[in-house]
């Protein structure tokens, strides 16, 4: 699985890397070190502009924890941040999103942990592994996206009756991540962007074709500071080396 990760990139370098127009300037989030479920997260996906309906390629805020457009309220968006990418055509909570509204989740890299033992007067823990690609390279986390229409807001141009959320594709974990644990998100190659962004691209096997096997490109991991374990913290300083116990 995937359930927190670490994003620090701007919005003019990801505009760069996705090839997007540059955002508003009113649209901000600050790095994290500890993307967490329910947080704000960056996303790219390709929508049609509303008065034009030429097709654009944005990069928009979406929060992390998908809430299907059917749904009677948002109280399972925390348990839906992920899609197992073997069921993820056919589910009924993933299966529209998946035919329309699919996006690309930068990250620097993502967290699994290791259950360690006790040992003598140590306590068993679990130890924290940052998993990243060896040359420092943005991830692009292949995912899926929603609007869900809240009923409690009544102006449906309020901006606040609207939720826009996303969850990330996973697989089976390779290289390191193999190591540390049997999951992990499933990266896309820069090649296979415009197709796994393009909405009219709906033919199902095509789809699952990009999603075969995950990027090229080896990933490191390492043990890394346990104060990632706690949500509430936040900070460069959670990818510092873990101290020998």
């Amino acid at each position: 699985m995937c359930g927190r990760y670490v994003s620090t990139r701007g919005p003019e370098d990801l505009a760069g890397l996705f090839q997007v127009p540059a955002p508003a300037p009113d649209l901000v989030l600050p790095p994290s070190w500890n993307v967490a479920p329910t947080d704000p997260v960056w996303a790219v996906l390709e929508r049609a502009d509303r008065d034009s309906g030429v097709l654009e390629r944005q990069l928009r805020a979406l929060r992390w924890g998908l809430v299907p457009s059917w749904s009677k309220g948002p109280e399972g968006a925390a348990r839906m941040i992920n899609a197992r990418v073997e069921t993820v055509g056919e589910k009924p909570a993933y299966r529209r999103a998946f035919a329309k509204r699919r996006c690309l989740l930068p990250a620097d890299g993502f967290y699994e942990w290791e259950a360690v033992p006790a040992a003598g007067s140590a306590k068993a823990y679990k130890q924290p592994y940052f998993i990243s690609p060896e040359d420092g390279t943005v991830m692009a986390m292949a995912g899926l996206y929603e609007f869900w229409r809240d009923p409690a807001v009544s102006d449906g141009d309020d901006p606040a009756a609207w939720w826009a959320t996303c969850t990330v594709i996973t697989t089976e974990a390779t290289d390191a991540a193999g190591r540390v644990h049997p999951r992990m998100p499933l990266a896309l190659a820069p090649a296979d962007f415009d197709a796994w962004l393009d909405p009219a691209h709906q033919d199902p096997d095509a789809l699952r074709a990009l999603l075969a096997t995950p990027a090229g490109g080896r990933l490191t991991a390492r043990a890394v500071n346990t104060a990632v374990n706690n949500v509430r913290n936040n900070g460069p300083e959670l990818l510092e080396d873990a101290r020998p116990s």
